[in-house]
């Protein structure tokens, strides 16, 4: 299917492909008839699927049928979508002005930590879309600033997330100055039940759309575990990052403090690296955004929250330095990379006390993570403590034995709770040496090369990666979308 079968207007199909978008994404070819008909909507996708243009693009196209109708009247807020973080609705509002650019609306972004006299202007002006985050948004309308009685079309994004970080209250406040009449739309990238129970409330006979499930992890992430001792993880991430072929990374780590710390380690080891979180000014997360895109900084440490919104062309690796304590979390994090059917490399550092959250992780997506043995900074984790799960039919054993150059049983890794013969000794049995490592001394994986043919279901062998400690297979990393 095309854009041009979803009954979508010429100025919209003219911006698509300007943006060089020719085939809609799973949820986009589910949910754009669904809210053309003017349906309520609950949407559950992963991330990296095109959620922002599923719901963009029908209420550009009906926002602009309706204006066509009463031209020279004043712009009254018509659309709202709430959203958790400043990037992210940053990264909306550039969607509504890149698929908007040939129509006659306007759209604004709001947001906290920044002086509100500019947002204020724009909003006197006149505005069709107003992309908000609660905290700013709410208190414009105490300011009398904002009014919401003319919306018409009201979506929550990352609703998720919007719970876990508390604004449940301001969510419900927003909704209270709402129209009853409105088409609402919920667009997250998992579905825990206080978000399933707030969209019954909210939501009137909606439709579902769910492509891809709440457990899934992408099949062009290759996922590997390090078994690493709490106080050896800076040591290993110097290690890893030691390999000039990950040209960038994205470092998620659990506390703002923690980040912070992560990235004075990395700039005292010489590696260019910049934080974002929520204690940093606006300004100096959109500049560590920026310089990150444009490969200014070799490395992002960022926490979840900040987190949302970061949308990156074919970011290679993503480093959990610390694992999530919510399975999900694990999911959307490495979900910043293999996005849109491009391909990517997922390392997660695991020590003693976070063996239960692997557990739970290999539980939720259903199947084994597997663990890297040969690196220097080897913790020894029995089988028991991390208990995983079976691996799904049809999934856990191709991605078991994939690395390696297709060799299964390599000491050079295992799947996460395998047998390790009743020591950590046995781990680091006969490892590759280093001078076998094709000149390459760091254990994690090689980048893709840009120039590989594009995969095929029936996978030929392929020759090492050239880290003698991963032995990574090439694929391909071609664009689709």
């Amino acid at each position: 299917m095309q854009f041009s079968d979803l009954s979508l207007i010429d100025p919209i199909l003219k911006a698509l492909a300007e943006e060089g978008y020719t085939n809609p994404t799973p949820i986009q070819e589910k949910a754009i008839p669904i809210l053309l008909s003017r349906r309520d909507l609950l949407g559950c996708a992963q991330t990296g699927t095109g959620k922002t243009a599923a719901f963009a693009i029908p209420i550009l196209q009906l926002l602009s049928e309706e204006r066509s109708k009463s031209t020279g009247g004043p712009r009254r807020i018509k659309t709202l979508i709430l959203t958790p973080t400043r990037e992210l609705a940053i990264q909306i509002a550039e969607s509504f002005t890149a698929y908007g650019r040939y129509l006659n609306l306007r759209s604004t972004v709001i947001f906290g930590g920044v002086s509100q006299h500019a947002q204020v202007n724009t909003l006197k002006a006149g505005v069709d879309v107003l992309i908000a985050t609660p905290g700013r948004l709410l208190d414009l309308m105490n300011q009398g600033f904002i009014s919401l009685r003319d919306v018409q079309f009201f979506v929550l994004d990352e609703a998720d997330r919007m719970l876990d970080m508390g604004f449940i209250h301001d969510v419900k406040k927003v909704i209270t100055k709402l129209p009853e009449r409105r088409q609402s739309l919920f667009f997250s990238a998992t579905m825990p039940v206080d978000v399933a129970k707030l969209a019954d409330t909210i939501l009137h006979n909606p439709a579902k759309v769910e492509v891809t499930p709440v457990s899934s992890t992408a099949d062009t992430i290759e996922q590997a575990m390090y078994f690493v001792g709490k106080d050896d993880k800076r040591k290993l991430l110097v290690h890893i990052l030691d390999d000039k072929a990950i040209k960038s990374a994205l470092v998620f780590a659990r506390t703002k403090h923690g980040a912070d710390k992560v990235v004075k380690d990395l700039l005292k080891a010489g590696i260019g690296a910049e934080a974002i979180h929520g204690n940093k000014s606006q300004n100096a997360r959109q500049r560590a955004l920026s310089n990150f895109k444009s490969r200014e900084t070799r490395v992002l440490v960022a926490t979840d929250i900040a987190a949302r919104g970061i949308d990156v062309d074919e970011l290679s690796h993503v480093i959990n330095y610390e694992l999530p304590n919510i399975p999900e979390t694990y999911v959307h994090r490495i979900g910043r990379t293999g996005r849109a059917g491009h391909d990517g490399i997922a390392l997660s550092f695991c020590d003693a006390e976070e063996t239960a959250y692997l557990r739970d992780i290999h539980k939720l997506i259903g199947k084994r993570v597997p663990v890297i043995d040969n690196h220097p900074y080897v913790l020894n984790i029995s089988e028991s403590t991390v208990s995983p799960a079976p691996a799904r039919q049809g999934q856990g054993g191709r991605n078991d034995n994939r690395r390696g150059g297709g060799r299964p049983g390599s000491h050079n890794e295992r799947s996460a709770g395998s047998s390790n013969n009743g020591g950590g000794q046995s781990r680091n049995q006969s490892p590759r040496p280093r001078s076998e490592s094709q000149g390459s001394s760091s254990s994690a994986p090689r980048e893709r090369e840009s120039n590989r043919p594009a995969r095929s279901n029936s996978r030929p062998q392929t020759q090492s990666r050239g880290t003698g400690n991963s032995r990574f297979s090439n694929s391909s990393s071609d664009k689709n979308y």
